[in-house]
């Protein structure tokens, strides 16, 4: 039996477009400079407000019944009780459970929402928020000098902000810091790959890298473990 042959999109037309002149990349290029310049400033400034902070990270996907959002929700009430402002990434999931959390001790509950094109709505217990364009910007601000950082379950991006305030610490390029993950079900498969493959496989880390991250379900360690946490001075 013969198969119907593909059919290929070919325009009737050939569409040309000339490249792009010197001049022209020189001005793309200082307008791309000058956003993210403006979207650091605004975001430190207005982080700045806020000294005093710990910041949550997680999947966008957790509803308000599921186990690590309620766990987020709790922390993040206790800390707010001690004048800790939760600064999270100002959308649905473990961002609102954070939110959510500083707003049932009515403190400081901060987000710093991406836009989209399909938009993110910032989650109904922000208090203060400030967007970004750039998913680059908005990750270093929400790693901007906060004395502790919360790792909730997650998918990629949160696998990303995780690895990258890993490896900043691990470089010395800032402090250490406390980097918590909580959800044992969750981080201990990843924390048994690379005990195993990093660690005592390929030697592609030290001995002491494995305590730059705790992992722990205990509310009030956790508590304790940010409260001793020295302030940061950046």
């Amino acid at each position: 039996m013969n198969k119907p042959k593909r059919k290929i999109n070919i325009p009737e037309v050939e569409i040309t477009q000339a490249p792009l002149t010197k001049q022209e990349i020189e001005y793309a290029s200082k307008l791309r400079v000058s956003r993210i310049s403006r979207e650091f400033s605004r975001g430190f400034k207005f982080i700045k407000h806020y000294p005093k902070s710990v910041s949550f990270f997680g999947s966008a996907r957790f509803k308000e019944d599921n186990e690590h959002y309620k766990k987020a929700r709790s922390i993040a009430k206790k800390l707010s009780e001690e004048g800790y402002t939760i600064v999270t990434g100002g959308g649905p999931g473990i961002m609102q459970a954070g939110n959510h959390g500083a707003y049932d001790a009515g403190g400081n509950s901060v987000g710093l929402n991406i836009r989209l094109p399909k938009e993110q709505v910032t989650n109904p217990y922000v208090k203060d928020s400030v967007d970004f364009y750039y998913f680059f910007s908005r990750k270093v601000t929400l790693s901007f000098s906060a004395e502790s950082y919360l790792y909730f379950p997650g998918g990629f991006g949160t696998l990303d902000e995780f690895f990258e305030i890993l490896t900043l610490v691990q470089t010395h390029k800032i402090p250490k810091v406390p980097i918590i993950l909580v959800g044992s079900d969750f981080w201990n498969p990843l924390n048994d790959f690379i005990k195993k493959y990093l660690l005592e496989k390929h030697c592609s880390i030290d001995p002491e890298d494995m305590n730059l991250y705790k992992i722990t379900d205990d509310d009030n360690e956790i508590v304790n473990i940010v409260k001793n946490a020295p302030m940061r001075k950046e």
